[in-house]
């Protein structure tokens, strides 16, 4: 990096599998307004300096921007002038935004150089070629409408947070940074593990092709240097390369040994001339599934997780630092949790980088609320053509991180099935295919909880929130007869096709609404609107018996492969987490690890 980390918030480098040397983090103070007629384009806030100020990458709506508005904002303005370094001059530059909620639309020195569609996933913008001295100044209108079809998770439609719908974010949320590259450069990696043949495959898409380059990776460990693959780069637009690892340094990724190979990459010209070079990582595992269960390196492991919303007291869903990832992570397994669903959000990538070497199982998730537009109960759900980009998008930044070992691109879309298809069938079908064609190495499923309407799902799942360990046990037991608990409208009927045998797992339970100062005075009103699911314990003995109860049902099944308890941290209003929003304990954290660390039936015999 060419300027000082400590001058800005989020200084970490934001794209840790992909990392060059030179780059400039743009995080910090820009000019801002808002824009509540959207009338900012035809009020010339294009060209004009705006006179307010935000602190980037936290959205307006939380209290480290500076500004902590949590009212509807259908489009605000950011500005700013940047003068990349000398030493850049005659490299292209390349304008990063990890995420900007919603339609975004850039421009730089009065150009239009960008427009992107999606709250949760990367977009860049070429802006030409560094000149010296020459100062840009970028400007970024995002909008952000409260109606209609739209991506945007948790996010509240109404203006208080309600239930397990929490506050607003709008514009940019996840760093803004600039990189130079040469003309013809090397872009984002598909790196897929080969454990069964001792190797890694490459594929290294390039910006264009041109006669005599070669590409080169070097892959290495502790040791130095393990593999090394060259290939022609004038041939095809992602060359492929071939990396096996001997035997004598093969190590597998698992949560107890998470060995993360080195990588770099370079592009040569026709002399030999280094062009371009980034440094990388990959982890040598496999996911696969044997009968109802989901196996790690060929041997089931039952996936203890937690349910992780992502959301901070004070940037929302902007973590304030890199160690606040790193610390969920970290509370999550001290409870005893192996992984977690990244729910309704997707994660920025140092969240997964950080899964990567601490050995953290995560189902990637798209934030996919927001398609629920109203109407009969049979056609209720509208996801449309921009979730499928936008989940695209999201796979491919995300497709070479070890840690991920499943993708969910919905969630709870709970619409009745009939003989009709609908705009849901057809985008959930799309959706599904989408992920299969993109990665054929994880399981996917087609919607976590409620309607599954794609009958050849890789795997099945139920919500239930069933507070009584024994009804739990007697709901799930119908699973070792084919005939699994299923989520069903109220009045009995079904979301789902019919179940195929799939593996199967609970993947959201518990949700036990624990708060112990309000316990403390249980006679009275529910006066900090405080909300989990069931009845609130009266102590916290209730809470570890209930958790115990319900999760030992799941750990003792053979037939379930996994399960994810309901919550990590509270979050706002909703207080059913392990952990108060703010991450300090409420609990004794040691009895829900104790409870959860005997092996599970669908492990016990298996060989480790």
């Amino acid at each position: 990096m060419t300027t000082s980390a400590a001058a800005v918030p989020r200084p970490e480098y934001p794209r840790p599998q992909f990392v060059r040397r030179d780059w400039l983090n743009l995080n910090g103070t820009w000019q801002f307004a808002f824009d509540p007629g959207d009338s900012g384009l035809e009020r010339g806030l294009v060209h004009a300096e705006l006179d307010g100020e935000i602190t980037v990458p936290f959205a307006p709506e939380s209290e480290l921007s500076g500004i902590a508005d949590t009212d509807f904002h259908e489009a605000v303005w950011y500005r700013r002038t940047v003068t990349p370094p000398a030493d850049w001059a005659g490299r292209r530059l390349l304008l990063h935004f990890g995420a900007v909620d919603h339609d975004t639309t850039v421009w730089a020195d009065g150009e239009e150089v960008a427009r992107h569609r999606g709250g949760f996933t990367p977009f860049t913008a070429d802006l030409g070629v560094a000149r010296p001295d020459r100062e840009i100044v970028l400007t970024v209108r995002a909008r952000d409408h409260r109606s209609g079809p739209q991506a945007r998770g948790k996010q509240a439609v109404v203006y208080a947070n309600t239930d397990c719908h929490y506050t607003r974010t709008t514009g940019i949320w996840q760093t803004v940074w600039l990189e130079p590259v040469a003309d013809v450069h090397l872009r984002r990696p598909r790196i897929t593990p080969d454990l069964a043949g001792s190797a890694f495959h490459l594929e290294l898409p390039l910006s264009a092709n041109r006669p005599g380059h070669r590409v080169v990776a070097v892959l290495s460990d502790a040791e130095g240097e393990v593999a090394r693959a060259e290939a022609r780069a004038d041939l095809d637009l992602a060359p492929r390369l071939y990396l096996p690892v001997p035997e004598g340094r093969r190590r597998e990724w698992s949560p107890e040994d998470p060995h993360l190979y080195g990588l770099r990459l370079e592009l040569l010209d026709a002399t030999g001339a280094l062009l371009d070079t980034a440094d990388s990582y990959a982890g040598l595992r496999s996911v696969a599934i044997t009968g109802k269960a989901v196996t790690l390196n060929g041997r089931p492991v039952f996936q203890r997780l937690v349910l992780d919303q992502g959301w901070y007291p004070d940037g929302l869903m902007t973590a304030p630092s890199d160690e606040a990832l790193v610390r969920d992570i970290e509370l999550a397994k001290a409870a005893g949790f192996n992984g977690a669903r990244l729910h309704q959000k997707v994660f920025e990538e140092r969240f997964l980088y950080h899964a990567d070497r601490l050995g953290y199982l995560v189902w990637g998730e798209f934030g996919d609320w927001g398609c629920d537009v109203g109407g009969p109960p049979g056609d209720r759900q509208r996801p449309d053509a921009s979730y499928v980009a936008q989940w695209l998008e999201a796979i491919e930044r995300d497709y070479s991180h070890p840690s991920i070992v499943g993708w969910c691109p919905l969630n709870e879309t709970d619409q009745k099935l009939h003989d009709r298809i609908t705009q849901l069938d057809a985008v959930a079908r799309a959706l599904f295919l989408a992920t299969k064609a993109m990665d054929t190495t994880r399981p996917v499923i087609d919607s976590s909880g409620y309607s599954h309407r794609v009958p050849e799902t890789d795997i099945w799942d139920a919500h239930h929130y069933e507070q009584d360990p024994a009804a739990f046990r007697a709901d799930m037991a119908g699973l070792a007869e084919g005939r699994p608990h299923t989520d069903k409208h109220p009045d009995g009927t079904a979301y789902s096709v019919p179940y195929r045998g799939q593996p199967y797992f609970v993947s959201e339970f518990g949700g036990i609404w624990w708060h112990p100062e309000i316990a403390a005075r249980a006679r009275e009103e529910n006066p900090d609107k405080s909300w989990g699911y069931g009845e609130r314990p009266r102590d916290e003995e209730e809470f570890q018996t209930r958790f115990a109860g319900l999760a030992g049902v799941l750990l003792d099944d053979p037939d379930m492969f996994g399960y994810c308890y309901t919550q990590l941290t509270d979050v706002f209003q909703e207080q059913n987490g392990i952990y108060r929003f703010d991450r300090s304990e409420k609990l004794d954290v040691a009895r829900v690890r104790d409870a959860q660390s005997r092996p599970a039936a669908v492990e016990s015999g298996h060989p480790a």
